[in-house]
């Protein structure tokens, strides 16, 4: 008879005597040394071997260095060089996720589907006859465009923009508002996707021949331009680009900011430009649109008539001449002073205004209500270049409108007064002064600008109640 004790000995050490560690099998020893010295690895594994070696050098050399700069954090990144690979590759890598996006956009196709089927899944409101939907319609209409356009669409039919419509008492939505929503989301995506493909470092800013590349791009798609001499091209592409930057460039960097190149107001006064112009526009409506033909003619036109000497430049006594002469010696003197660029010999007297300058003076006088152009008039207004203006300051600048005030043939009035009003329509935070916020503030600042540096804009003012009058009364009959 065997004992138990006995049994489970010799069980115990039969089971050692056949499983061994694996690690003191020859077998495996000599595996790990074969794989180790990467003998037994293919072409791929070796090159992946090596390239996390390399990628591990570099990861503790920056820890290294960054370790040795202490806590300073990294400020200036250099840009690949041009025909550089990892130049090459940013390229290659922007083309494609720029045209992963452009594949994700509606087309026109697509955008009309859309509308017929808004059309023919909503109903029509009793009271207004407008054409709306509840929210079950909308889900219906999501269901039946991603079926006939795809799923690109689907992101429109969110619950999130379903709640950014104005509903009625009954919970709906006009569908006009939406469509055209999904039609200005499709174009500024498409114009940010245009931009970006021309802006060359990808920085996302646009240089003044990158904004005039993407203008050029743009003219055969516009009603109104499409007729435009060749030989205008040029001049044209160079007049619109420079609103483009007097907006989106106000630290004049000569670089616009993509992004607030598409929410200025500059890029949907452009895109008006697609209404065909014999029926839709007037021709007040497009010599006031900046962007239009009729404007950009009338600019050169303006600059051609004032360059007496035909040198391409304006002098100040040339300059005395825009607008009838109506605008003060003071300002003019100002505008020469803060905006124009001095001469090779550095001297004063030298300097001439080029085309560019006439184009920022033009833009200023033409958008006194905005805070670029009225930033633009202030640096003018600031004659001593303290930042703000004091009742000395407003003395001097109207004493030459007052002047001309006087040679027009106008009843004489006290400088002292509109000094006086002047400072009633701005209410400055400090009495004693007035500062660029302060006439930003006060949503007059333009009218108070024309008033010290513009004899017509002063005449306007004092004639207000008149003009108004005027503007009523046809309305009236």
């Amino acid at each position: 008879m065997y004992s138990g004790s006995s049994d489970g000995e010799s069980q115990e050490a039969a089971t050692q005597r056949k499983i061994t560690p694996a690690s003191s099998m020859l077998w495996v020893r000599n595996l790990r040394r074969y794989i180790g010295s990467g003998a037994g690895l293919g072409s791929e594994a070796l090159m992946e071997l090596e390239t996390k070696r390399i990628l591990l050098d570099i990861f503790k050399d920056k820890q290294q260095k960054s370790a040795e700069a202490g806590t300073i954090p990294s400020f200036y990144k250099k840009k690949p060089e041009e025909g550089s690979i990892s130049h090459r590759v940013q390229r290659l890598a922007k083309y494609r996720f720029l045209k992963k996006q452009s594949d994700l956009l509606l087309n026109a196709d697509d955008l009309d589907a859309m509308w017929v089927c808004l059309r023919e899944n909503c109903v029509i409101d009793d009271a207004t006859g407008a054409e709306k939907m509840n929210y079950e319609d909308f889900c219906h209409i999501a269901t039946v465009c991603t079926e006939q356009i795809g799923p690109k669409c689907r992101r429109f039919f969110s619950p999130s923009n379903f709640m950014k419509f104005e509903k009625d008492e009954s919970g709906r939505i006009a569908i006009l508002p939406f469509y055209l929503y999904v039609m200005r989301t499709v174009s500024l995506t498409q114009a940010r996707i245009d931009m970006s493909e021309l802006d060359e470092d990808s920085d996302g800013f646009l240089q003044p021949h990158e904004m005039e590349a993407y203008i050029r791009g743009l003219i055969p798609n516009l009603a109104q331009l499409r007729d435009m001499p060749e030989a205008f091209v040029q001049m044209y592409c160079r007049i619109a680009a420079h609103k483009f930057f007097f907006f989106c460039d106000p630290h004049r960097r000569g670089k616009a900011c993509i992004k607030k190149v598409l929410l200025s107001n500059c890029l949907q006064e452009l895109m008006e430009l697609h209404q065909e112009s014999e029926e839709e526009v007037t021709d007040t409506e497009q010599a006031e649109n900046w962007f239009s033909l009729t404007s950009a003619q009338r600019i050169c036109d303006m600059f051609l008539a004032l360059d007496k000497d035909m040198n391409g430049t304006l002098s100040k006594q040339e300059l005395k001449e825009y607008a009838d002469g109506t605008l003060t010696e003071i300002f003019i003197e100002r505008v020469f002073d803060e905006h124009v660029r001095r001469g090779k010999t550095g001297a004063s007297n030298n300097r001439e205004m080029d085309f560019e300058s006439f184009l920022d003076f033009v833009l200023a006088l033409e958008n006194k209500d905005t805070p670029e152009g009225l930033t633009y008039l202030f640096r003018c207004l600031d004659l001593h270049g303290r930042g703000f203006l004091t009742t000395a300051d407003i003395h001097s600048l109207f004493r030459d409108v007052h002047q001309k005030w006087i040679e027009g043939g106008n009843y004489e009035l006290c400088i002292e007064d509109v000094r006086d009003e002047i400072w009633d329509m701005v209410k400055p935070v400090d009495p004693l002064s007035i500062t660029l916020a302060d006439l930003l503030a006060c949503k007059q600042g333009g009218t108070v600008a024309s008033m010290l540096i513009d004899v017509r804009g002063f005449w306007a003012h004092d004639n207000r109640e008149n003009l108004l009058q005027e503007e009523e009364e046809p309305e009236e009959e």
